[in-house]
């Protein structure tokens, strides 16, 4: 019973890939989001028109997006849309760590107390402020692996526990990397589709998704069996 069960959950998944990538190929060729975000007037347009000054543009911008919670996944797909998967996994990825770094200074030099008041009921972060104590760096990657707070909060939170700067910035940006690959490359999946890449190159690029989505659910799954074995995510392994 127990295999059927693990079974019918991989079919699950598959199925829900599947429905995930056949509707990502409906919503680029339906709708003119590579228009509205690369198109005359779109953003990206403007940032690429800067020459190599819009790479520090794009990247102060989505330090912004960190910072406010603002749809800074929006951003991310953009960059695949634009610069491509490693062009924009780069461009991405730094922005991220650095408006990541950002809320983390705010939430522990300036903002400190307000923060204090919107996490101190809750018992997650606890467990967290308790294990970042004995292991910094392995807490920080593991809940940005398998984040159980929203990603914004997490940010500012980190600057309330007594995990040092290094520490959280090289966990934090190793820990980011499979979910910001994942979204640029449905950036440059959307890029095949709307250029109308000839099939065996599209079939190639969804594919690739494919398997990056499965990593990443991989992952994630052993993150949170790690943070389960450390009580951080509220549970405790069976002695």
């Amino acid at each position: 019973m127990h295999n059927e069960t693990k079974k019918g959950g991989r079919i699950a998944k598959i199925i829900l890939l599947i429905i995930i990538l056949a509707g990502l190929i409906v919503v680029f060729k339906t709708f003119p989001v590579k228009e509205w975000l690369v198109g005359e007037n779109g953003l990206i347009t403007w940032i690429e028109q800067q020459g190599t000054l819009g790479y520090l543009i794009f990247i102060g911008v989505y330090i912004l997006l960190t910072v406010l919670a603002g749809p800074a996944w929006l951003l991310t797909i953009a960059a695949g849309l634009v610069y491509g998967l490693i062009g924009g996994t780069v461009l991405v990825s730094i922005g991220s760590i650095l408006g990541a770094t950002a809320a983390f200074l705010i939430g522990r030099y300036l903002a400190r107390d307000a923060i204090a008041r919107k996490v101190e009921q809750n018992a997650k972060f606890k467990s967290i402020d308790d294990a970042v104590g004995e292991r910094g760096f392995f807490i920080v990657l593991l809940t940005r692996l398998s984040p159980i707070f929203p990603f914004t909060l997490l940010n500012y939170a980190y600057g309330l526990t007594k995990v040092n700067l290094t520490k959280y910035f090289f966990a934090s940006w190793i820990g980011m990397l499979p979910g910001t690959v994942m979204y640029v490359y449905i950036g440059s999946l959307g890029n095949a589709v709307t250029e109308g890449a000839d099939t065996g190159k599209l079939i190639l690029k969804i594919a690739g998704f494919a398997a990056t989505v499965a990593v990443t659910i991989y992952i994630t799954k052993v993150a949170r069996k790690a943070l389960a074995s450390t009580c951080v995510d509220g549970e405790c392994p069976h002695p």
